[in-house]
């Protein structure tokens, strides 16, 4: 590990190697990290054909895709953002990046299309650590630390994610972007 220590708003970059199916080649939001443990959004695995308002009664129509958010609690819903304090009880935590806020306010904005399908992501479940844990993984080289950018949340498409957080660490971080899936050794 370069000695960095994980903060909220750090995004984990799994290492090109890791064969957990629940976090091959993803990159995670830590959205909360303390002494109880750590808790972060899948940001690169889309659920193909789910749609937030087939999941959610009485929800407004809305054309937005939902993320496998990670494997703890999967029939929770929770939501990313970049409209910040337009949606109280919302919490910042990267630039351009809000976790949460009033459910009921976030409906009413949607329906009067002051929250578009761009501005927002929901996930299934999450990924969540105990106290310690994710440090240790970080130690063990599990996943590499990378800077947040809202542009990956909200404007880049999900699934080249993992390679271009990579290759935007630059560095040897750019060779392993270019690893294929699947790669055997000799």
């Amino acid at each position: 590990m370069t000695g960095k220590k994980v903060q909220v708003g750090d995004v984990l970059v799994a290492e090109p190697f890791m064969m957990d199916p629940n976090f091959r080649r993803t990159t995670v939001l830590v959205v909360e990290h303390n002494e109880e443990g750590s808790l972060g959004y899948v940001m690169n695995r889309p659920l193909p054909g789910v749609r937030v308002d087939g999941l959610v009664k009485d929800f407004p129509e809305f054309d937005s895709e939902v993320m496998y958010g990670g494997p703890v609690q999967q029939d929770t819903l929770h939501y990313l953002h970049n409209v910040g304090d337009l949606l109280e009880g919302s919490r910042k935590v990267a630039p351009g990046v809000w976790w949460g806020g009033d459910f009921d306010k976030l409906k009413v904005l949607i329906e009067a299309e002051l929250i578009k399908p761009e501005n927002i992501r929901f996930f299934v479940g999450y990924a969540g650590w105990g106290p310690g844990q994710l440090e240790e993984e970080l130690e063990y080289g599990s996943w590499v630390l990378a800077d947040m950018d809202a542009n990956y949340m909200f404007r880049m498409r999900p699934r080249g994610l993992w390679r271009r957080i990579l290759q935007d660490k630059g560095g040897n971080y750019s060779v392993i972007a270019q690893m294929p899936p699947s790669a055997v050794w000799n």
